[in-house]
């Protein structure tokens, strides 16, 4: 199970948000670059970056800041937030990023989804499932998607996708547990390959997805856990590969 540390973005800095809400910021790293390398230094073998500045204005804001920490890194690295058109696509994946992340476009264009999977590889797209008690939000996550996830991901599994990130927004941020059980009922309805994300707290959640990823569980996302220390990212590695 792959252990994805996140390096959100905003404004050049290196954040993390309340339940998405952008007036709940605390700044970790100045330099989001500083982020990469520590995690890299610690063990984590693919970073999960987030453009939130992005995803509000509906096209790519932190390319710079990206690009600094892939030059900085030698690990793969996936990037969301803001990633709406074909243009969007083929500029992130020119900056050396080895996934994007279909989000708020999954849901309004599954067209675009499905073009994407045929010109650069089911591999290279991910879409991102975000939801609050089994709907998806959109925008940033402002705005209802009026679809339940699991409807989303066999549309998205339909248009050649074979991973999906979910994220329960709900505990986005809050160190209140991750939704393991809700996370693999939609791999298991979907048969896609889910990425868990929200809510880690502790090493207890990656034993809890550890005990799923039969299911279909390939890898979680982890955030303020690790910036602030409740989750030792080298632990929850050792336990994603099987260790105790």
């Amino acid at each position: 199970m792959i252990i994805f540390p996140a390096i959100d973005i905003r404004g050049g800095k290196c954040v993390r948000l309340f339940k998405g809400d952008f007036e709940q910021e605390t700044v970790f790293f100045d330099n989001p670059a500083e982020a990469a390398k520590k995690w890299e230094s610690e063990g984590g073998g693919f970073l999960h970056l987030v453009d939130l500045d992005g995803a509000r204005a509906g096209e790519p804001k932190n390319l710079a800041a990206v690009k600094e920490i892939l030059k900085s890194v030698d690990i793969p690295a996936e990037l969301g937030g803001g990633i709406r058109t074909l243009e969007h696509i083929e500029k992130v994946l020119d900056l050396g990023v080895s996934r994007v992340i279909l989000g708020s476009v999954a849901v309004k264009n599954p067209a675009l989804v499905k073009d994407a999977c045929r010109i650069y590889g089911g591999d290279k797209i991910v879409a991102g499932i975000d939801a609050k008690d089994g709907i998806v939000a959109v925008e940033g996550w402002g705005v209802s998607g009026d679809i339940e996830a699991s409807e989303l991901a066999k549309r998205m599994k339909a248009a050649g996708i074979t991973t999906v990130i979910y994220t329960d927004i709900g505990r986005d941020g809050t160190l209140t547990g991750v939704n393991a059980k809700e996370t693999a009922q939609l791999a298991k309805k979907s048969g896609l390959k889910v990425v868990a994300s929200g809510g880690v707290s502790s090493i207890e959640d990656i034993h809890l997805l550890k005990k799923y990823e039969n299911d279909g569980i390939e890898g979680v996302i982890v955030g303020k856990s690790i910036y602030t220390g409740a989750l030792s990212l080298k632990e929850a590695i050792a336990v994603g590969k099987g260790g105790e």
